[in-house]
């Protein structure tokens, strides 16, 4: 007989805003040695790598992104209807659909189309600092790195990386926990995104090219397709989710380098290790720490009954640093290689369908910064975004080393 996960006794956990981020690692790693789940103002955080695994996995658990509006007490028919279109939220059926047929989109393949590109682009805004050999790495390189590779992803041009950019600023809005505020720029954003891609689409019905935008339109299974509609929400979640996740993962990756020099050196002389790079830089310090979901009915798990809308938090970073699954967990080690793959991606049927792309894109940016910032240190103090942020990451990072490179 399950126990009523109210009546069991576990740890109750609060935030510290004023913890740094390796005081949360290492009190979350002691936390999943002593407990796999523990009880937070709003609900359950789950802490071992097998029981976040777990719980993703099951489809009765659904994700909580289309309860924002709910808890900030927003009620807007619209942002509600335009919520459940999108594929970041949805579930069950139609979402399954969706995933079957933009899945052969989001290949490997697909990726390495765009490496040459990424190279071009990172090397392009590295230059005036490698020039000067200071700066700030999150202005000007995180902020305008993915903006290009998410139009050329797309199939936009040159000329509308300042619209895609300005777009992406208003929609992500959403996470800055003011919906009521916020909600009529970030719909309007989404209309505009709209009517743009509408164009795009309809360009590329006529003359298929090499982009994501084609694949998509020549995706069917068993005569079924993708509407214009749900295109276009797709290439708003694309945005949404390829960029600030990128920005901010290459400014924790640079972030923890220069505090590693042994590591940067490492990656230096060895450019082959970038992909076991990119997997322990987001293992150790990932930008995505967590993910919410509530329970879409009376759920039974471990002996634990999860009544109907419980929420839960599945951390990444926990389950990231599990010493069941990582040797030494606390260390941050390229060549790493460890037994179970690291959560920042998820797990699941809402697994990071851009997860190819993101690796390609966090490899490519790291083989740079250590070929052209060899001695890359700290230049001062950084500043990171809220804790509550859930994307998470620096907002300034002053960064110096020996030009020229």
């Amino acid at each position: 007989m399950a126990v009523p996960v109210a009546e069991v006794e576990m740890p109750e956990i609060g935030l510290d805003a004023d913890a740094s981020e390796a005081q949360r690692r290492a009190a979350l790693t002691d936390l999943a040695a002593r407990t796999w789940i523990a009880r937070t103002p709003l609900g359950y955080v789950i802490t071992r790598h097998a029981d976040v695994t777990a719980m993703l996995r099951d489809r009765r658990w659904f994700s909580a992104i289309g309860l924002i509006a709910q808890m900030q007490g927003v009620d807007d028919p619209e942002w509600n209807r335009r919520s459940g279109q999108n594929i970041l939220g949805m579930e069950g059926d139609e979402h399954q659909r969706l995933r079957r047929l933009v899945g052969p989109a989001f290949t490997p393949k697909a990726a390495e189309r765009l490496r040459p590109f990424m190279a071009e682009v990172i090397n392009e805004l590295a230059d005036p600092l490698c020039a000067r050999g200071h700066g700030d790495f999150v202005v000007e390189v995180c902020e305008p790195y993915p903006i290009p590779i998410v139009c050329e992803l797309l199939g936009a041009p040159r000329d509308d990386w300042e619209l895609f950019s300005r777009l992406a600023t208003d929609i992500f809005r959403v996470f800055n926990g003011n919906l009521a505020r916020d909600l009529q720029t970030i719909m309007a954003a989404q209309d505009e995104m709209g009517a743009y891609m509408s164009q795009l689409i309809a360009e590329r019905r006529a003359e298929p090219r090499d982009d994501l935008l084609s694949d998509l339109i020549a995706a069917e299974e068993a005569g079924d397709r993708l509407t214009t509609e749900e295109m276009q929400s797709l290439a708003n979640a694309v945005l949404l989710a390829g960029t600030d996740t990128t920005r901010n993962q290459l400014a924790c990756a640079v972030e923890l380098f220069a505090r590693s020099p042994d590591q940067l050196r490492l990656l230096r002389d060895q450019p082959s290790l970038a992909p076991q790079a990119a997997e322990e830089v987001m293992r150790h310090f990932g930008a995505i720490r967590g993910t919410a979901r509530y329970a879409s009915e009376n759920i039974a798990y471990r002996g634990v009954e999860f009544p109907s809308s419980t929420l839960i938090f599945p951390s990444f970073t926990a389950a990231n640093h599990d010493e069941s699954q990582f040797d030494q967990p606390l260390r941050f080690d390229i060549t790493r290689r460890s037994r179970a793959p690291h959560m920042t991606f998820g797990s699941g049927i809402h697994y990071c369908l851009g997860a190819f792309l993101a690796r390609a894109e966090l490899q490519e940016a790291l083989k740079v910064v250590a070929q052209r910032m060899p001695d890359l240190r700290l230049d001062g103090e950084v500043e990171w975004k809220p804790v509550s942020n859930g994307i998470w990451g620096p907002s300034t990072l002053p960064i110096r080393f020996t030009p020229g490179h």
